[in-house]
């Protein structure tokens, strides 16, 4: 999901006309320099797009890029704290029954790089580093941290360890930079915290048993007199999830077995669900402008067309003829923009065309090709209504 709003507002960048003509996609002739006519649909009267001053778009492109600068900035220094951290940070000399715990965690997972340390900085237990691992234990917990609960921490950040959890969370926390102002961006951070710390959990538990790992973890809670601890950022801790109780929860319940039957039917149930959201988005997204103005516009001429989005109208486009570029006006270079007001029946045919402006040697080309159009019926309210639209036909002799 991160992934997807870091990457789905870019793709309004791309330059989708620009690559349609240069793969060809549309299946016609490559530019080969001759003049040429395009058609644009035009806003017509309905509710079109708002179109921004060319000022205020520049002055938002100007905050956005500043607050990701700063971001950014932001980012790179607390990459600089976490490595003071590591470089300030005092060694640990831990028990026997400790540094036994801790050579069973570093064989179990798979992790034979890390180290032990402590920090008055931090205010509970951290993991930090991507070659060297490090895990940081504030020293007022250590002094007063039984074995017990040494080995809930110590296990539960060899499983960040093993899952490589410091390296994801600078990734996610750089993927994020150009989408700071998503309004799915903190609960998206707040479900990635969650969802590791259970996974970690789990891991964790597997070597002292769910409800043994669940005490010392409360136990280990409770040391923390001024409650949860503050996050050090980038770094990855045992206390990172605000979700606590859930996390609890989690492991003490038992594990539902789900039928084969309530597995279908779960899935059968949420591909209904998202089909009928589908449908009735698209249905929304064509008829809702066209409702609006037809509404306002029939309350004082209930018989008149309704004024739908131009957009909306390109879409219902069946079958359209290429306006032909007069011979005469080729020759006498003359070239321009033709705006033609259309009333499409309810049949789907043009019914009626009025040349708005234009050159007038372009005019009948325009009118003729236009003319032969047809369009999908369209509905409002289940029933066929009349349209009205805007049509640009533009004559170019540039190659």
């Amino acid at each position: 999901m991160l992934l997807l709003q870091a990457l789905l507002p870019a793709g309004s960048t791309i330059p989708w006309d620009a690559l349609r003509n240069l793969l060809n996609l549309s299946g016609g002739p490559l530019n080969s320099g001759q003049p040429h006519v395009s058609v644009v649909m035009g806003p017509g009267t309905a509710f079109g797009n708002p179109h921004l001053p060319a000022w205020l778009l520049a002055s938002l492109a100007i905050i956005y890029a500043a607050i990701t600068a700063w971001l950014a900035a932001r980012f790179v220094w607390r990459l600089h704290t976490i490595r003071l951290l590591s470089r300030t940070a005092a060694a640990v000399t831990l028990s026997a029954d400790a540094v036994g715990h801790w050579a069973k965690c570093a064989d179990t997972f798979g992790v034979e790089t890390a180290s032990l340390g402590t920090s008055s900085q931090i205010y509970g237990p951290i993991t930090i580093g991507i070659r060297r691992k490090l895990v940081l234990l504030p020293p007022e917990i250590l002094a007063e941290l039984p074995d017990t609960e040494l080995r809930t921490a110590i296990a539960h950040e060899f499983a960040h360890m093993r899952r490589h959890d410091f390296l994801k969370n600078l990734l996610y926390e750089f993927l994020s930079l150009p989408v700071c102002f998503h309004p799915v961006l903190s609960l998206t951070r707040d479900r990635l915290m969650e969802t590791r710390e259970m996974v970690c959990d789990q891991m964790a538990a597997a070597l002292a048993g769910q409800h043994q790992y669940a005490r010392s973890l409360l136990r280990l809670a409770s040391l923390l007199v001024d409650g949860m601890p503050a996050r050090t950022p980038h770094a990855i801790g045992i206390f990172d999830a605000t979700t606590f109780e859930r996390r609890v929860m989690r492991l003490t319940e038992r594990p539902a077995q789900a039928s084969a039957l309530r597995r279908f039917t779960s899935a059968t149930a949420c591909a209904l669900l998202g089909a009928g959201i589908c449908a009735t988005t698209l249905a929304l997204s064509v008829h809702v402008d066209a409702l609006a103005a037809g509404d306002e516009q029939r309350s004082s001429n209930p018989t008149g067309p309704v004024a739908v989005r131009a957009d909306i109208m390109q879409n219902q486009i069946v079958h359209n003829v290429p306006p032909v570029y007069p011979r005469d006006a080729k020759k006498a270079g003359i070239q321009g923009e033709v705006q033609l007001d259309a009333i499409v029946g309810k049949t789907g045919e043009v019914e009626q065309l009025k040349v708005v402006s234009g050159p007038k040697e372009l005019q009948q080309s325009a009118l003729d090709a236009v003319r032969q159009w047809t369009y999908k019926p369209f509905l409002l309210n289940g029933a066929p209504v009349e349209v009205k639209t805007t049509i640009h036909v533009i004559y170019s002799l540039a190659p």
